[in-house]
């Protein structure tokens, strides 16, 4: 790799990879990306290593496996790759509005400049109340910072950097729910209003047995729209880093926390489940001019972005789990032999449990176990193929997936009693508790 490149990590918040061009969706809602994919390396199996922002994130900021934050209460809990660069002579930025991987818990680590969007301070009750009295007052309706604002604000930064690389993160909330586009870019008849998008989205979290078709296809509409707005915005961006010549001598990686569901297998949003429209994710990696890397369809993880990045920057990415998607070597000789794995904690009456998935290029093998006895409450396993239609779990050896669930076994058992997890998961979850109920009542959640 070229030394010391800049690096250009940019994270989209639940985008499913089935609703772009250039994976197959019929609608035209990423012209960008999908020429985009034409000439940088694209990894059309990228599986997330969680299906929802507060395990899913940290996994690709770190490149830890997730069951180690949902054990601390969904904190930072160990470096970031920011933290690694910083000391490797990187200027660091990161820009986003999640106010679920703020400075409230930790994850402006190894960060020069962070802006998460929380003005008020660090104080996570205080931050999360700025989030309300914007949502509901400020800005009439917005949940976040649009695209166009994280772009601005990021490149003013890297105008102010004078020299040697940088790393920046921006993580975009198009196209996180409430679906609510900008005009002009829904795919509905109608325009709907943030006030309408937001009671559609309530609808959804709260009563989804009871979304009718007509606004399910509503949804879908809105939702395409925000990845339609999103995807001229990144083409912004990338025409405004070229203008820049910062381009030719920068690793340039896209992709998403996560994906969204819009009823398959009876869920909407991102539930803690680990079915394949939430965890397939895009992947495009666009390296220094000078460097080769080629598409691959095997299956790749979330958690190799981090060794990739380390990698792009010569330093070592001991006892990470994942391997560096730079160099093929430190892959399987065949791509097709590869398997990597998910996993979420259940909530609510599913707050015990914590679920896995293996997934290889042509099966999918699922498991729930109990977090306290480890015991495997169900298993089950799906043919690719057949996946989409989301009604075909089987059994494992039934289709030829019993060394995948014999790995995933394996691996669902060594998490379950991992020491990297940390020893204050009761009260961090307690903590975590409050948290989660203070955003209910604010009406984030």
């Amino acid at each position: 790799m070229t030394d010391n490149p800049n690096v250009f990590l940019l994270t989209i918040d639940a985008l499913r990879a089935d609703h772009l061009g250039y994976h197959g969706y019929e609608r035209d809602t990423s012209p960008f990306l999908d020429s985009l994919a034409d000439r940088a390396a694209c990894f059309s199996t990228a599986i997330s290593a969680s299906s929802h922002t507060r395990e899913a994130v940290p996994a690709l900021l770190t490149g830890r496996y997730p069951d180690v934050f949902a054990s601390q209460g969904y904190r930072c809990a160990t470096e970031t790759v920011a933290d690694r660069l910083q000391v490797a002579g990187y200027t660091t930025a990161g820009f986003h509005s999640n106010p679920y991987v703020s400075r409230a818990y930790g994850f402006d680590s190894g960060f020069d400049t962070f802006d998460d969007d929380l003005h008020l301070g660090q104080n996570r009750i205080v931050a999360l109340i700025q989030r309300a009295l914007d949502k509901f007052l400020l800005n009439k309706g917005e949940y976040h910072a649009r695209a166009e604002t994280i772009n601005e604000r990021s490149l003013d930064w890297i105008d102010t950097v004078d020299d040697g690389p940088v790393f920046l993160w921006n993580h975009y909330m198009d196209p996180h729910g409430p679906y609510n586009p900008p005009d002009g870019y829904s795919y509905a008849d109608n325009e709907i209003s943030n006030s309408q998008a937001h009671d559609l989205y309530q609808t959804v979290i709260n009563r989804p047995g009871e979304v009718t078709e007509e606004e399910r296809q509503l949804l879908l509409d809105c939702y395409d729209g925000e990845i339609c707005y999103l995807d001229e915005q990144l083409r912004k961006f990338f025409d405004e880093l070229e203008e820049r010549e910062l381009l030719r001598d920068s690793l340039v990686i896209i992709t998403a926390d996560h994906g969204e569901a819009f009823g398959e297998h009876g869920f909407f949003t991102h539930p803690r489940q680990l079915h394949e429209h939430l965890i397939h994710v895009p992947l495009l990696i666009s390296p220094p001019v000078g460097e080769e890397m080629s598409d691959q369809d095997g299956p790749v993880s979330s958690l190799d972005l981090v060794p990739s990045i380390l990698d792009s920057a010569d330093l070592a990415s001991t006892g990470l789990p994942g391997k560096s998607l730079l160099r093929s070597s430190d892959r399987s000789e065949s791509s097709e032999e590869n398997i990597v794995f998910a996993s979420a904690t259940g909530e609510n009456e599913h707050e015990g449990i914590r679920r896995f998935a293996a997934r290889g290029p042509d099966v999918k093998v699922q498991v729930e176990r109990d977090i306290g006895s480890g015991d495997i409450l169900h298993e089950t396993a799906y043919e690719m193929d057949r996946y989409s239609s989301g009604r075909n779990p089987q059994d494992p050896t039934e289709i030829g997936a019993g060394e995948v669930a014999e790995k995933l076994r394996e691996f669902s058992e060594s998490r379950l009693r991992s020491e990297d997890r940390g020893s204050t998961e009761d009260v961090a979850r307690a903590n975590s508790d409050e948290i989660d109920e203070r955003l209910e009542a604010l009406g984030y959640k």
